[in-house]
């Protein structure tokens, strides 16, 4: 013969469900995104101060515009602009590469041609960014013949920039190379 429930339980639980009484755990909590002393971030679902930390929304730009936007606007240097224009291809973002583009002194039918292809550029897939490096000074023996290897060590900065790229998914390679311009205190990349 079965064993029959006891029918007290699914009442009583419809009852507190009505009164509005729910067990902790339940699906409607929040999860905060927390910010510890040492800038760690922490999601949780209780408060940031029970955790040690602070509340901080999540930034609706990219991290790389909030600190470009304090230092000035521009790259300072060339592994800001490398991550720059990493980013903008990244995002498959023209507008984005066109802002670290060197525009000074040019016409506007020039720049639009120029902005068609940085659209292009920025919407392939990204293999490999390398500096290009001026080549070094040839020095000579007494005779007049070249010497085949450099007396010194000369830290060179780099005049371009080589993007390794494919076209679209089939894996054809796309090499563009960028010249590097220094402009008011700030890399842009030029040309390509």
């Amino acid at each position: 013969m079965p064993r029959k429930r006891p029918t007290l339980f699914l009442p009583l639980a419809c009852l507190l469900a009505a009164a509005g009484w729910l067990p902790p755990g339940d699906a409607t909590a929040q999860v905060r995104r927390c910010v510890g002393a040492d800038g760690s971030v922490v999601f949780t679902d209780r408060r940031c101060a029970d955790v040690g930390g602070v509340e901080r929304r999540p930034h609706t730009g990219s991290t790389l515009s909030a600190k470009r936007a304090y230092r000035g606007g521009c790259a300072r240097n060339l592994n800001d602009l490398v991550h720059e224009v990493t980013s903008a291809i990244d995002a498959r973002d023209g507008t984005r590469l066109a802002g670290v583009y060197h525009w000074a002194g040019m016409s506007g039918r020039t720049a639009y041609t120029i902005l068609e292809r940085l659209n292009t550029i920025a919407n392939r897939p990204l293999v490999d960014i390398a500096p290009v490096y001026p080549r070094p000074p040839m020095e000579y023996n007494e005779d007049g013949t070249p010497y085949p290897y450099p007396s010194t060590t000369v830290r060179r900065t780099p005049v371009a920039l080589r993007l390794e790229q494919t076209i679209g998914n089939t894996g054809t390679p796309s090499r563009t190379v960028f010249g590097l311009q220094r402009h008011f205190g700030c890399w842009w990349i030029r040309g390509g």
